[in-house]
């Protein structure tokens, strides 16, 4: 998996690239929680290239958006398609993330 990472005006930009296992949740997990902890309430992740997403890698996503709540902020998630929209939709996290 690849990621970049673009924070600008208290919005944080990701993109993400590949597949999400276990090992890249923990990364990027501790990435994104500085960036809230930091004063970035916003997060827009751009997942339209990302191929596979594990159960660890969802439950980051979740953790994500619960911290965003709590400082007032968001998580959108952006251009899913596939197995991994399909994924979104059987856990119901469609409902749970505002969707782009």
């Amino acid at each position: 998996m690849n990621y970049q990472i673009t924070a600008t005006n208290g919005n944080v930009d990701v993109q993400l690239k590949g597949d999400i296992y276990v090992e890249e949740s923990a990364l990027i997990r501790e990435e994104m929680l500085q960036y809230i902890q930091d004063g970035h309430k916003n997060l827009r992740i751009d997942m339209s290239n990302v191929t596979f997403i594990d159960s660890s890698g969802l439950g980051v996503l979740v953790a994500i958006q619960k911290r965003a709540i709590q400082n007032g902020g968001a998580v959108t998630i952006i251009g899913l398609k596939g197995s991994v929209l399909e994924l979104f939709e059987l856990t119901r996290l469609n409902k749970v993330f505002a969707m782009e």
